[in-house]
């Protein structure tokens, strides 16, 4: 009987043209609080979202999707038999043969530290798009070396640039070889780079160097290293669903392991960092929520009299709780969509807003010389909005309690003995 009394006088008082102008104001900055606090919540979380896939797209670029490795003879893999098992196992797509080295790279006076990878090219456009990432040359330059010729070598950009070493220029590379009668000694061979990758590949980019699978076996056939197969999946989200499949079939031997475990580290800090963001921002919600309080606690004290009437009139406690929960509830539930909306709407238009932002105050957000993003990047998850609403929601509603109960709790006769 009385859940549409409650209502309605709760919108009654929400569309009230008679408020003394500090309730309003509060009122007014309550839903403002609450709309900035979603939509910066929404934002921030949908651009970290954005670096997140950027990262992930990065490390893939040259990475593989899983790993099978044989820990007891690094450059000793049946590669043929267990590919063609391997390409038989559901959600794999992809398998290339691949042998990583650990070397010195030295041209003139400079040397530094590479991770050597040779790579079957035949096999390897399976696993990566290595041709897109290559700023010159082609993969066919990594074919296997002829003799009376030097290798040929593909580096990244960065790691040319540190070199001063240009197509065409020849670097020596180092590579420690162990036996197991003597101490580790090292070897040396002369390679020509051949092709430059692109210098927006995070790490990986600036610190390794392809070459041809069978002049890294013959040039250190002993080294210390890692040789096996690359795999690459259906979905690389998926990639520890299908892991399972792959270890049963590279069999109990075989060391395997998928690229989210490769870069644990890296998305655990990204989710530590989202998580403390979100809680920070939250706050912004939290303090607007309290605006409510006090804006609500005004209105029950300015509505004494119309309480105590409505008491008088049969009205029970309960009637009273809902008519200000409903006013509170309103109000605090319209930030909410106004925030939601905003942020979406933000979100979804960073691209556009962050240029104009660096124009009209020039400066870069992320200059393209420092950091490997050029671009601020956003990428919009629709759980990330449910969960930020419900929790605006929920923080809304809590804030409406104290002064509801108080006004039920208003005594009819002392609110208007001085009337």
């Amino acid at each position: 009987m009385y859940q549409p009394l409650s209502l309605f006088v709760g919108l009654r008082y929400v569309r009230a043209r008679r408020h003394t102008f500090f309730v309003s104001f509060i009122t007014w900055v309550s839903l403002s609080g609450v709309a900035l606090g979603v939509a910066a919540l929404i934002v921030v979380l949908s651009v970290m979202n954005g670096f997140k896939g950027e990262l992930r797209t990065g490390l893939l670029a040259l990475s593989a999707h899983a790993r099978v490795v044989d820990p007891r003879a690094a450059a000793e893999v049946d590669n043929d038999s267990l590919r063609a098992q391997l390409l038989r196992t559901p959600g794999v797509v992809g398998v290339a043969p691949y042998m990583d080295l650990q070397a010195l790279v030295l041209h003139g006076t400079e040397m530094l530290p590479v991770t050597l990878r040779g790579i079957d090219p035949k096999y390897e456009t399976q696993v990566t798009d290595l041709r897109s990432l290559l700023v010159s040359g082609d993969p066919s330059v990594l074919a296997a070396g002829n003799s009376g010729h030097s290798d040929r070598l593909v580096v990244g950009e960065a790691l040319a640039e540190q070199l001063g070493v240009t197509l065409g220029d020849t670097v020596t590379l180092l590579v420690p070889i162990a036996s197991a009668s003597a101490p580790p000694e090292p070897r040396l061979r002369v390679f020509t780079v051949a092709g430059l990758l692109s210098a927006n590949v995070p790490d990986t980019g600036s610190a390794l160097a392809l070459a041809a699978l069978e002049d890294v076996r013959a040039f250190a056939p002993q080294a210390i290293g890692a040789a096996g197969l690359r795999l690459k999946f259906r979905d690389a989200l998926m990639a520890p669903e299908f892991m399972p499949a792959v270890r049963a079939a590279a069999g109990p031997s075989m060391l395997v392991r998928d690229w989210t475990e490769d870069n644990a580290n890296y998305f655990r800090a990204i989710r530590i960092e989202k998580t403390m963001m979100a809680l920070i921002l939250l706050l912004v919600v939290g303090v607007a929520a309290f605006n409510v309080v006090a804006m609500l606690v005004m209105v029950v004290t300015d509505k004494r009299t119309d309480i105590a009437i409505l008491r008088t009139l049969g009205a029970a406690p309960g009637t009273v709780l809902r008519i200000f929960m409903t006013q509170g509830l309103i109000i605090g539930w319209c930030g909410v969509a106004a925030g939601v909306g905003l942020g979406v709407l933000v979100a979804r238009n960073v691209a556009t807003i962050a240029p104009f932002v660096e124009r009209v105050f020039h400066f870069r957000f992320f200059p393209a010389d420092v950091f490997y993003i050029a671009a601020l990047p956003s990428e919009l998850h629709t759980d990330d909005i449910l969960w930020i609403g419900a929790a605006a929601l929920l923080l809304t509603l809590l804030a409406t309690i104290y002064p509801a109960l108080r006004a039920a709790a208003t005594p009819p006769a002392a609110a208007l003995r001085y009337e």
